[in-house]
């Protein structure tokens, strides 16, 4: 990844956004497709793999581990996987660059393998905990060598013969929850992961899509995960739908600039990442989906987003696990809101690629919205008469705040600057060309 900024303006448009658009495929699917297509026995197909720096970062990873991934000139990507267990010791270190999914699920396919890896990242990556998914794994019988905290670079001496794990994630994390499940792959028996609250499930459904035995029972809010170990997972061709939180951006910014309609085609709908779209709509958006269907066992529909006034409301906690990467983005939408919406249970934003919850609060506060975090709550207060800005925000190489706060700028009176913009193209390449092609305008400084 470069490491020369590049500062980014967006000013108010001239006129309304509008068009039809696609955003890049699902980061979280694209991720596990390539993992599981690696341990997987035959070639699987892919098409529609977001070709971002981070999923780009996976697919390296797994040709150092020893699967043949290749890149054909139409868009479709071929894994010929390894088969569970199978994976070869890599010859250098793993550099996962600012991607802390890929980080931590790879983690727990290494975990089960009896080879030695080392894995690093960007300075970004470097400072986030790893400590959530390494004390679990160890129960497989790994060994984890770590900076304190658990932070990157990290070694791993994976298990020569793995225990299967029964883990209860203390706090909801899709990531900690398929981390165990990955290293389950590789163990005799039954692995079982219990979670608090259901998050994204994209890992168990893959894992069915791939011919494993997968077990949900429901337990109050949250879900029992029951895997069976050492299956002999079958190439399967995957599609990777529209990616919902990069889908956050245009219809965040379509609900505010005036007069505004946009379609967004090929979206994953997911129940458990839809949190944001409910929330929305309780906001009184004007959202509509059309075309509904099932593509790779993921929901898939078009979002049609159009300009119109919101409301504040109070987002309970329990919402968080199906849109915690979209909360920034719905800080900018209640900016424009009618009063005082608050945001409750945020602490997981805390360890993402920044502290999320400050540096949202800040975007907003330097920008001339009052803003307050109470504990874990972030409280916004909006001005639906029109939101100041003039400021350059301080993106702390986090590419949904740099986002957000593009998308900020087009609503305020007055542009809106980020101090670097290269971070986008982990998540959300052509981010910059999609949203001129709808009428915005977002130029160098």
């Amino acid at each position: 990844m470069s490491t020369a900024a590049r500062p980014l303006v967006a000013r108010r448009p001239a006129g309304p956004l509008t068009g039809r658009i696609a955003v890049p495929g699902d980061k979280s699917i694209s991720h596990r497709a390539l993992m599981f297509g690696a341990l997987a026995v035959g070639e699987t197909r892919i098409t529609g793999l977001l070709e971002g720096e981070d999923v780009l970062r996976t697919a390296a990873a797994m040709r150092a581990l020893g699967a043949e991934v290749t890149h054909d000139p139409d868009g479709t990507w071929r894994v010929a996987g390894r088969g569970v267990g199978g994976l070869t010791e890599p010859a250098d270190v793993l550099d996962m660059g600012n991607s802390g999914t890929a980080a931590r699920l790879l983690c727990g396919i290494l975990a089960s393998h009896d080879l030695f890896a080392v894995m690093t990242g960007d300075a970004s990556l470097r400072g986030r905990p790893m400590r959530r998914v390494i004390d679990p794994l160890t129960g497989c019988g790994a060994s984890f060598t770590a900076r304190d905290g658990g932070r990157l670079p990290l070694a791993v001496q994976g298990a020569k013969d793995a225990l299967p794990l029964d883990y209860r994630v203390p706090v909801p994390s899709a990531q900690v929850k398929s981390a165990v499940l990955l290293c389950g792959l590789n163990a005799p028996g039954i692995t079982r992961v219990e979670e608090p609250e259901a998050t994204r499930d994209h890992s168990e459904n893959m894992l069915r899509h791939f011919g494993a035995t997968v077990q949900v029972t429901l337990v109050g809010t949250g879900r029992v995960i029951q895997l069976h170990g050492q299956p002999e997972l079958i190439a399967a061709d995957v599609v990777v739908p529209g990616d919902p939180s990069s889908a956050a951006f245009p219809l965040v910014a379509a609900l505010l600039v005036p007069g505004s309609r946009v379609t967004i085609t090929g979206v994953g709908l997911n129940p458990l990442r839809t949190g944001l779209l409910a929330t929305l709509a309780e906001m009184g958006a004007d959202l509509r989906i059309e075309n509904q269907r099932t593509e790779g066992g993921e929901p898939v529909g078009d979002v049609v987003a159009t300009h119109g006034p919101l409301k504040a409301i109070t987002v309970p906690p329990q919402r968080a696990p199906s849109m915690i990467d979209e909360y920034p983005i719905l800080a900018v939408a209640a900016a424009g809101a009618e009063g005082i919406t608050r945001m409750r249970g945020l602490k997981e934003l805390r360890v993402k690629e920044s502290d999320r919850l400050a540096a949202t609060a800040a975007m907003l506060d330097a920008n001339g919205v009052r803003v307050e975090i109470e504990g874990d709550d972030l409280i916004v207060h909006g001005m639906p008469g029109g939101i100041p800005g003039g400021a350059t925000v301080t993106t702390h190489m986090d590419h949904r705040l740099a986002m957000s706060a593009l998308i900020f700028g087009l609503a305020a009176e007055a542009p809106v600057a980020v101090d670097d913009a290269a971070f986008i193209d982990t998540s959300f390449p052509g981010f910059t060309a999609l949203m001129d092609r709808m009428g915005a305008r977002l130029t160098p400084t």
